[in-house]
């Protein structure tokens, strides 16, 4: 496996698998075709930011493209006949969320029901500001699944736990506490929250609480404060998709809670490896966050 290596021209070409950098490929821009496994592309904006270019849009889950598509095997299921979100024992694999955004279950964009500020904030965002998942910091919420790179689910029944790893940004994992406890009183917030579950049938509810305000929560730009509350649907519909569904509560930057979602795509034969996004990251502007003004971030812009 070959490093990720940075050279700032109009495009910016990764070999290796990079951390989740950018927003999402410019509007009409064209999927890359790159051949090797993990291969990133990205492209330079007019704000001069870097945004992604989708090039493993033909690496990853685009095999046989000419053939018909056939109906997906249904989802594998464990001794006690609930569905697992694993990969079947023994056999690798990762679920892919890729670098969409939210939107409504028939995929229109979703009307986002801003507080005033929260709408400034977010419309400058979009002009002016790098996430910052580009500066290796983790993401909760729907962003840790929105990268091309893959996560993958561990569950400990001997523990109660569910476990999300995942390759993109720091390289984290993310804990789900399934022996029903509650939310902390005196929890202090950080990037992942304090996130609880349990299962629903065949989906798993993550509710969410105790959120720090230094990352994204999406791949859009929508800002939140400590109050964030985030509650996920994660149901496996077959052998190859997962349909998340989340709700945002956040009363202290929108009007009333809103609700999006996406898929996310089994890829067999890929598995999680090491990476370290801060030995990996040749773009020390965006690592110290140099690119960005000073004077144009709010208290709770991070």
């Amino acid at each position: 496996m070959r490093r990720p290596a940075f050279g700032f021209t109009a495009v910016l070409v990764i070999a290796g698998v990079a951390s989740g950098f950018g927003q999402g490929a410019p509007a009409g821009q064209a999927p890359a075709a790159d051949s090797q496994r993990g291969q990133r592309t990205f492209t330079t904006n007019g704000n001069g930011g870097i945004v992604d270019a989708p090039a493993q849009q033909g690496q990853r889950g685009q095999r046989g493209q000419g053939a018909p598509a056939r109906p997906a095997p249904p989802a594998p299921r464990g001794p006690n006949g609930r569905v697992i979100l694993s990969q079947p024992p023994g056999q690798p694999g990762l679920w892919i969320g890729g670098i969409t955004n939210l939107t409504n279950a028939d995929g229109s964009p979703i009307k986002v029901p801003y507080q005033p500020w929260a709408q400034a904030v977010a419309q400058d965002r979009r002009q002016n500001a790098f996430e910052p998942h580009t500066r290796c910091k983790p993401s909760g919420g729907p962003r840790q699944f929105l990268t091309p790179y893959g996560v993958e689910f561990v569950e400990t029944p001997d523990l109660q736990r569910m476990y999300i790893f995942d390759i993109g940004g720091p390289h984290t994992f993310r804990i789900i506490y399934m022996d029903g406890r509650q939310h902390p009183k005196d929890w202090t917030p950080d990037y992942y929250g304090h996130n609880v579950g349990h299962w629903e049938g065949d989906t798993l509810v993550i509710d969410s609480v105790g959120y720090n305000e230094k990352f994204w929560f999406d791949r859009g730009t929508h800002p939140h404060t400590e109050k964030l509350h985030i509650v996920e649907r994660i149901t496996r519909m077959d052998m190859n998709n997962i349909r998340y569904e989340v709700t945002i509560d956040d009363p202290g930057a929108y009007t009333e809670p809103w609700s999006g979602q996406f898929n996310l795509r089994y890829v067999p034969g890929d598995e999680l490896f090491e990476y370290v996004c801060q030995d990996n990251n040749f773009a020390p502007q965006l690592m110290l966050g140099v690119l960005e003004s000073v004077d144009r971030s709010s208290p709770i812009v991070p």
